[in-house]
């Protein structure tokens, strides 16, 4: 069996433009001798549709597009992701559905079993479980067909199973030889050679070839990485598509070759955030974009991750000094610019500053206060006013720069740097930003650049926000190897404080007040832009901490 995986980068509710790419996939891989082709989940469509398939007359689009590409699939087989209706008298009405097509018509479907609702995932919002385990016949073997998490419940690989249904076990009931999953699984860093390991283990278990198709793209906050894979009968790899981008992958079963699988960790997040951005702007129609820089790692690696995205005459920087900005940052921003090849303009914000703290003085005089984070605060509101008027007159994208140690504890100031359209590295931790831009400097190349593109006191600078003498952020967070580990185990591990402070021995009462900061800073990470998610629990779409509760 000649299998081709057609991993493609779909545009969601863009059927008609989906459905080209499909086509176009069924014509390469018939010309390239593949028997079957399989499309990853829900391809028509793309994934995550979300609400617009609630959308009057959307699914009945989709199977129409669906029946016009199956009457191509003539001389091969081809395996599409579609949502499909059902006319039972109860549920969503609605199916996660994978088409198989041949002879030139839509020969049956299958129906998605495990539906997710968990992290991002929310499909049984709107789609009913199938409850069949499907098999069809290629050449006097028995193929079965999976959608993605139909596999992700296996009690040695993960730590608790979802579901009741074992999956595998039906299909070799069935007495499937072979198992097509058509998946849109979504990246998050490590994932893929979990995801390696996992299909590996069925293949095992079903002794047999298993190929996996992944969709490939960003979508909103999730950025799907590809890396589909064919693993043979013992769980070793025997082909694998390219990682980022659109690839159709061919192997022949069955075989005894076997390949490595080549990847590594910061260079995935890197190309992550890449993708990330570039499909953020393509497909919602920006051309260029805008960073304010600051001289600090943050600015520095988001416009080195926008300039490996976008052409250089796509991105302009702005640097936006204040009376407490030093000319060493000012500095390390025109070196960053230039390192990048962008425009850099340099608009001090000193005027507008002075201006407004006149303006405030008799109405915060009232308080009794002293001057404080209040006073602070404006400078960075005076830059987020000037750079989203800027995006506004332009039309280009305004990257916001803040990581997620900042925004996990509030280290950030509404309307002023958190104003922006896209969130680059808010998945990204502080202690991971400086691993990211040291892997920058060491593969200039991959940034489209020829030297490294973060100046090298940028990185070792002690941070900070400066917006006040002499400030660092270390005056008001703990170091950031401490915050960083306190952030993984509370927000990504769900760990207690108790639980923290034990097994970490760090400071009690320092590990409290984190807490604590994480907790009562929902209503700013609420008004957020979209940040792409990189890591096991972002920000996002998978976050839904309440804002009016007590931190526990």
């Amino acid at each position: 069996m000649k299998i081709g995986l057609a991993q493609l980068n779909p545009t969601v509710g863009d059927i008609d433009g989906n459905a080209a790419l499909i086509a176009a996939g069924i014509a390469r891989a018939r010309q390239a001798g593949a028997e079957i082709v399989a499309f990853p989940e829900l391809a028509v469509l793309g994934y995550p549709p979300k609400d617009l398939l609630l959308k009057h007359g959307l699914v009945e689009r989709c199977e129409r597009a669906v029946r016009e590409l199956a009457a191509t699939c003539t001389g091969i087989t081809a395996i599409i992701g579609s949502p499909r209706a059902h006319n039972a008298s109860t549920g969503r009405g609605l199916h996660n559905s994978a088409a198989l097509c041949r002879g030139g018509r839509l020969e049956l479907w299958y129906d998605k079993r495990l539906l997710p609702t968990y992290d991002v995932f929310d499909e049984s919002r709107y789609f009913d479980p199938g409850r069949q385990a499907c098999v069809f016949e290629h050449h006097g073997r028995l193929v079965g067909l999976t959608i993605c998490e139909d596999f992700w419940n296996d009690d040695t690989m993960l730590q608790r199973r979802l579901y009741a249904e074992d999956t595998v076990a039906d299909l070799l009931e069935c007495g499937a030889e072979s198992v097509i999953n058509i998946s849109a699984s979504p990246f998050v860093v490590g994932k893929p050679d979990f995801r390696r390991q996992l299909f590996g283990r069925i293949a095992s278990r079903i002794r047999g070839p298993v190929a996996m198709v992944n969709q490939v793209g960003g979508n909103d906050d999730l950025v799907f990485d590809g890396y589909s894979m064919v693993l043979g009968s013992d769980g070793g790899l025997i082909a694998a598509a390219h990682g980022f981008a659109e690839d159709l992958l061919i192997a022949e079963l069955p075989t005894e070759h076997r390949c490595e699988f080549k990847r590594d960790d910061m260079g995935d997040l890197f190309d992550a955030l890449v993708l990330g951005v570039r499909d953020y702007m393509r497909k919602c129609g920006f051309k260029s974009s805008i960073i304010a820089l600051s001289g600090g790692v943050d600015s520095a690696v988001v416009a080195a991750v926008a300039r490996a995205a976008l052409d250089g005459e796509a991105l302009r920087g702005i640097g936006l000094p204040s009376r407490y900005s030093s000319p060493g940052s000012i500095d390390d921003a025109h070196e960053l610019a230039d390192r990048l090849g962008i425009r850099f303009d340099l608009l001090p914000i000193e005027p507008a500053h002075e201006a407004m703290l006149q303006l405030v003085k008799p109405l915060f005089d009232e308080t009794g206060q002293t001057p404080g984070v209040a006073e602070e605060n404006i400078q960075a509101r005076l830059r987020g006013n000037i750079v989203m008027s800027l995006s506004n007159k332009t039309g280009a994208l305004l990257l916001t720069t803040g990581n997620k140690s900042e925004l996990a504890v509030g280290y950030c100031t509404l309307y002023g740097d958190m104003a922006g359209g896209l969130a680059v590295i808010s998945d990204v931790p502080k202690t991971t930003v400086y691993k990211l831009a040291r892997w920058m400097n060491e593969h200039p190349d991959r940034c489209g650049v020829k030297r490294p593109p973060i100046p090298e006191n940028t990185i070792t600078k002690p941070p900070s926000a400066e917006l006040r003498p002499d400030q660092t952020d270390q005056d008001t967070l703990p170091p950031y190897e401490i915050l960083d580990e306190i952030i993984l185990r509370y927000v990504e591990h769900c760990d207690d404080v108790q639980q923290i402070i034990d097994e970490t021995k760090f400071d009690a009462d320092l590990v409290r007040t984190t807490c604590r900061m994480i907790d009562r800073n929902e209503y700013k990470r609420r008004q957020m832009p979209v940040g792409l998610k990189v890591t096991g629990r972002a920000f996002g779409s998978g976050w839904r901490m309440p804002i009016a509760a007590k931190g526990v």
